[in-house]
């Protein structure tokens, strides 16, 4: 291997868009709030807790198994859908996603602020897709209920 290969590494809210870009009906929602990431993590990363209360359509959230950052759970939204959850949750990263739902959450921290992003949505089986309805208000809603949990 070439030593002088360079390398490079995306900080969380960057790698969130690289993975939505490859999903047709994505948006990524992306704002930075006053606050330590430290302190946006702890609410965003509290899947069974404040992650429910930022994000609008999430009733419940019950994580079912975790076995370092894999995450399997449960969630419920406040339509009465269900979804069994499969990904990674790590400091300032959480991709879970369902055949039929797909949740992604990235801070990073921007000096003494966080720049947040979310994605999601519901998915098209046996696609690469998403149903884009509602997808940008969704993402402002959360950034505005993420703010005012602060």
């Amino acid at each position: 291997m070439n030593e002088t290969w360079p390398v490079t590494d995306l900080d969380p809210v960057r790698r969130l868009h690289a993975l939505a870009a490859g999903i047709r009906g994505a948006h990524v929602t992306e704002a930075d709030v006053d606050a330590p990431f430290e302190q946006v993590w702890a609410l965003l990363g509290d899947l069974e807790g404040a992650f429910g209360q930022v994000v609008p359509d999430m009733e419940r959230l019950r994580v079912v198994r975790r076995q370092g950052e894999l995450v399997e759970a449960v969630a419920r939204s406040t339509y009465g859908m269900r979804a069994r959850l499969r990904g990674v949750q790590r400091p300032g990263w959480c991709w879970l996603q369902s055949r039929f739902l797909l949740i992604g959450v990235a801070a990073a921290p921007q000096g003494p602020a966080t720049r947040v992003a979310f994605t999601g949505g519901v998915r098209l089986p046996t696609r690469a897709a998403l149903v884009p309805l509602g997808v940008r208000r969704e993402g402002a809603r959360s950034v505005q209920r993420l703010t005012e949990l602060l």
